[in-house]
């Protein structure tokens, strides 16, 4: 497309200089701009490496040097011409200060491989890593090569656990025949008159008759022994690579450093990259550290009740887990890939993305929406995809727009890198709304676990759900399921015309760390400018917002369910006997159902937009029970009522003794101690 310097400068305000061959006869623009102290932002990502050469060669370049890809995603595609207001979006987000450095996770590999799989394969695999790896294989059944080069150990794997350069690997040696001393001269499969061993050197016990001929003839090796106990082995491997048709693990995301290639594909295109990557897993190794935990916001667990279980349940390289003891949820940066689910799901905002953080998040967002919009855009749409398979699928689809083969990234489409399409969620789509984005779309290509599909639907119900209770019409979010750039291209023209309402002014609020904090500003600005003002909205099974229903004929006034709330959304009166709720800090994560013994409580997926939600409103009070003695109340009626018929026919709480309960603490001490018709233990 044609691109106008001048309207693009108008939007970024700021004057600039179209170049059209930058890489190649331009280049020296280029290196005068690396020497400005200036941010640098180049417009194509196709020569990154060759501007990044360059700038390092470049005497007295001290400028930070960023890339934006302009062409696939807006510059190639039918609506190209009217693209402009995109493409300054997109120069403007470029432009932003680089993400805060985060935490980070650190790996250490020597290089011991661990080969799991029939021998024979097992050596083929070994054989093409053997030089720069450390093999050791275990097999239980193959004919190997009879030059042994690799260590070889058999038996039962009893488990196989840990990550990059800390896998456990568990095992009995089950079998008769120990293959490290086994010399594999055939001798004891010449001598088995039962055919009971293979070329794989194991006996199979089944088929022996107990002749014991083997062992005669392996009597200067001494590898057979079949009084041998089975024997525990625990070993340490940096990569594993397990060639069994069944894995070693079977969630979604298995850890770093684990390959799995099933017979179907140990002579495929997968095989080659795996063996790249595992030759390339040698030294030490870092990752960002992409979550941050707040064990005291967290509503997992309470008093030994579990209550949210969200961030374990959707975690599909299975890094979280609960921690009964300590009554919280426990996450092992190892094995986290930072898909950043958890967090989504997270009602509370314990759980919290840092890669990058959520404000910077929000400023990109803002920033996108508010420059197409400046620039004469209007009805913006984020598309949210993945930096690696989302980011090569757009790129295919500009790519096949250029030569005709599809229509490419709608104008008003405007594309939105994020590490991992589940680390976003309510709280940030809303304000995307609230800002003036009138819809959000999530690009899912084949790498995502189901479950994350699952929780991103919910939340977009949720979602859909506020804005249309608020009168705001049209549908705002959606989840594509693209395989293809084909699909994607069918996707996004369908997408092009889904323009939701948005608020007549734009938010201007900045999106905080706290995802509360954020929802909040949300609904309030959503709510401000509502078409159609309501008290209160339903919404789905699911919500992170909602009421209490308190049955007032089982409750007791016991209070724990107060003591359960980790929210403080539940709360007693220190004046009163009174249960009251704060519904704005409501997560509905039903802790306090769990733990109300009367099973009076139940959760009610809601948003009340009135003034009553911010402020503490009383879901049941009782007359107090006055102490008999002194008449001061230490309960509430109903409770010392229920006390008192439960102990009434037990042997303990006959005559003076039910009476006390009766009483207030203080009172009931003085009559323990004043009664002259009762024995005490100290008594002579």
């Amino acid at each position: 497309m044609p691109l106008d310097p001048k309207a693009l400068g108008r939007a970024l305000d700021e004057d600039l200089t179209l170049h059209s061959t930058l890489c190649r006869r331009e280049a020296g623009a280029f290196q005068q701009a690396v020497k400005t102290g200036s941010d640098v932002v180049v417009a194509c990502t196709q020569e990154k490496r060759l501007f990044g050469e360059l700038g390092q060669q470049t005497e007295g370049a001290i400028s930070p040097i960023r890339f934006v890809n302009i062409r696939e995603t807006g510059g190639w595609s039918k609506d190209a011409k009217s693209a402009m207001p995109k493409l300054a979006a997109l120069l403007a987000a470029a432009k932003l200060p680089e993400p805060e450095p985060v935490a980070t996770v650190t790996y250490k590999s020597a290089g011991r491989l661990l080969l799991i799989g029939p021998l024979d394969e097992a050596e083929r695999f070994a054989a093409v890593v053997g030089d720069a790896l450390e093999v050791t294989i275990f097999s239980r059944g193959g004919s190997g090569a009879q030059e042994r080069k690799y260590p070889v150990v058999g038996g039962r794997i009893e488990s196989l656990t840990g990550w990059l350069g800390a896998f456990q690997l568990a095992w009995s040696q089950d079998n008769p025949i120990d293959l490290d001393l086994c010399t594999r001269c055939n001798a004891c499969v010449a001598a088995c008159p039962e055919q009971a061993i293979g070329l794989d050197y194991q006996v199979d016990l089944q088929a022996c008759k107990s002749h014991r001929d083997c062992v005669k003839v392996c009597d200067v090796a001494g590898a057979i022994d079949f009084t041998r106990d089975a024997v525990a082995h625990s070993e340490t491997f940096d990569l594993v690579l397990d060639l069994r048709r069944q894995p070693a693990f079977v969630q979604h995301a298995p850890p770093q450093g684990y390959f799995h290639l099933p017979p179907e594909q140990e002579n495929g295109p997968r095989a080659l990259d795996v063996v790249i990557k595992l030759r390339e897993l040698v030294g030490e190794f870092e990752k960002p550290k992409f979550f941050t935990y707040k064990q005291k916001l967290c509503a997992h667990s309470r008093n030994e009740k579990i209550g949210c279980n969200a961030c374990v349940d959707i975690c599909s390289a299975e890094a979280i887990s609960s921690d009964a003891a300590r009554q919280q949820v426990k996450v092992n940066p190892n094995l986290c890939v930072g898909c950043g689910a958890c967090t989504t799901v997270c009602p509370t905002g314990a759980m919290t993305y840092v890669y990058p953080r959520v404000n910077e998040q929000g400023a990109k967002m803002r920033t996108l929406v508010s420059t197409y919009e400046r620039a004469g855009g209007s009805a913006p749409i984020l598309l949210l995809h993945s930096q690696e398979r989302g980011q090569a699928m757009v790129e295919e689809l500009g790519r096949a727009a250029r030569v005709g083969a599809g229509a490419g990234v709608p104008a008003n489409v405007i594309p939105f890198p994020v590490w991992h399409v589940a680390s976003t969620g309510i709280e940030l789509w809303l304000s995307a709304v609230a800002q003036g984005a009138s819809h959000v779309a999530l690009l899912s290509t084949n790498e995502e676990a189901p479950q994350y599909l699952d929780a991103l639907e919910t939340q977009m119900q949720v979602a859909q759900a506020i804005l249309e209770g608020l009168g705001y019409q049209g549908q705002h979010f959606s989840l594509l399921r693209s395989r293809s750039p084909a699909d994607l291209d069918q996707d996004l023209q369908l997408l092009a015309r889904r323009s939701g309402a948005v608020p007549r002014e734009r938010a201007r609020y900045a999106v905080s760390a706290e995802k509360r904090t954020t929802l909040e500003l949300a609904l309030d600005h959503l709510l401000e400018h509502a078409p159609r003002p309501v008290d209160s909205i339903a919404l789905p099974v699911g919500s992170p917002l909602g009421n209490v229903l308190v049955d007032k004929d089982k409750c007791t006034l016991c209070m724990s369910c107060v003591g359960a709330c980790p929210a403080s959304a539940l709360q007693d009166n220190p004046q009163a006997p009174q249960l009251r709720l704060v519904e704005k800090n409501c997560v509905q994560c039903g802790l306090c159902a769990k733990t109300c013994p009367e099973k009076a409580i139940t959760l009610q997926p809601r948003l009340l937009l009135t003034p009553e939600r911010k402020q503490p409103r009383v879901l049941n009070e009782m007359q107090p029970y006055g102490c008999v003695r002194c008449g001061k109340a230490f309960g509430t009626l109903k409770g010392v009522e229920n006390m008192l018929a439960k102990l009434a026919g037990h042997s303990m709480f006959q005559g003076p003794a039910l009476e006390r309960l009766k009483m207030c603490g203080d009172c009931r001490v003085i009559d323990i101690y004043s009664a002259q018709d009762e024995a005490r233990i100290n008594d002579a």
